[in-house]
């Protein structure tokens, strides 16, 4: 529709009030018309030129800039141009006709007055359908960016949901494989295993395709995903968490998980004595800080990127965030440490 907003109506025809003025103005100076003639003459037939005009959107939707080559798309303008000029004209003739039987007014419709109305008429035409080439041009645009913005949201999403679901089938197979080592030297332990196991990934479905969920849940699953492994560490494997205040904050499902995973498998399972592996978080007003640290080797090869577990992190946070998140991953003081900080995006906002 032509007038789908509110707005464009009321605009429409104030601009077309104007140009009702400019055409009494004409008629009265050039027509040898006076000011009060002109006005009566002038504003009806422009009011009701203006719709005449609104053919002009069709014309340019008939005749698009892009498809139409410039022969058809002169010939079709200046026709369209002609006609409803012509058209004005005997309106006008009309119109200026009962003026003159009603008032007594010397309207007369003389060749000058139908050349200017005619010209008038045309110009005004020919300037409406560039309007309309103008707004179809716009709102093409438009229409392609929405389209080009609604694309990049199904795109992150779909990247987003390949990235998380590359999370759950390695930690399941590691988990399956511990399982079979264990089966035969310690069945009780393989059968909590597997219960424990079962209890992880029950939680973790259950956030359905959630994006973020509340820092204090993703720190519950962080210690569920712990507990499986404790059973084949025992108390070499040793946890502290302290969600520091951020309980409430919304952080990216199961992004702790690989973080965590690396923290075992690097700092706990290859030292006799094991390890602490220290999950901390704080928040300030308008950032969110998770940092996870183990001890580790000082003579080991060391590590130049963290793996695939904190490239997938940076992956996600990247297409959750953009810029505005940081991935560190350090080492010092014994300790290997990923430190993860995220805009603050409260509970209660979403």
């Amino acid at each position: 529709m032509i007038f789908a907003r509110g707005g464009r109506l009321a605009l429409y025809l104030a601009v077309w009030t104007l140009v009702g003025l400019t055409l009494s103005a004409l008629l009265a100076a050039r027509g040898g018309l006076g000011w009060g003639v002109g006005l009566a003459a002038g504003m009806p037939l422009t009011l009701a030129y203006a719709f005449v005009c609104l053919s002009a959107w069709h014309v340019s939707r008939f005749t698009p800039l892009v498809a139409s080559g410039p022969v058809r798309l002169i010939a079709t303008s200046l026709g369209a141009s002609f006609l409803s000029a012509a058209a004005l004209v005997l309106l006008a003739r009309g119109w200026m006709s009962l003026l003159d039987r009603w008032t007594g007014a010397d309207a007369a419709f003389g060749v000058d007055t139908v050349s200017l109305v005619f010209g008038f008429g045309q110009f005004v035409y020919l300037l409406s359908l560039a309007l309309s080439y103008i707004v179809s041009a716009a709102e093409h645009a438009r229409h392609a960016e929405r389209r080009a913005f609604q694309g990049q949201v199904l795109s992150r999403e779909a990247e987003l949901r390949t990235l998380r679901a590359q999370i759950d089938p390695h930690f399941l197979f590691n988990s399956l494989h511990s399982i079979s080592a264990l089966t035969s030297a310690d069945p009780a332990g393989a059968r909590r295993m597997c219960l424990l196991l079962a209890d992880f990934l029950r939680e973790s479905l259950s956030l359905g395709s959630a994006d973020r969920i509340p820092l204090a849940r993703e720190l519950k699953l962080a210690e569920k995903y712990l507990e499986v492994e404790r059973v084949r560490y025992g108390d070499r494997l040793r946890l502290e968490v302290d969600a520091g205040g951020a309980d409430d904050c919304l952080v990216p499902s199961l992004l702790l998980q690989p973080i965590v995973e690396n923290a075992v498998t690097h700092g706990v399972a290859h030292r006799l004595e094991g390890g602490l592996v220290r999950v901390t978080a704080s928040k300030s007003p308008s950032r969110v800080t998770m940092v996870v640290e183990n001890p580790c080797d000082p003579d080991r090869p060391r590590r130049t990127g963290g793996g695939v577990g904190l490239a997938n992190v940076r992956s996600r946070l990247g297409a959750l965030y953009g810029n505005d998140a940081t991935v560190n991953a350090s080492e010092g003081d014994g300790f290997w440490r990923v430190e993860i900080s995220v805009p603050v995006v409260a509970r209660d906002n979403t």
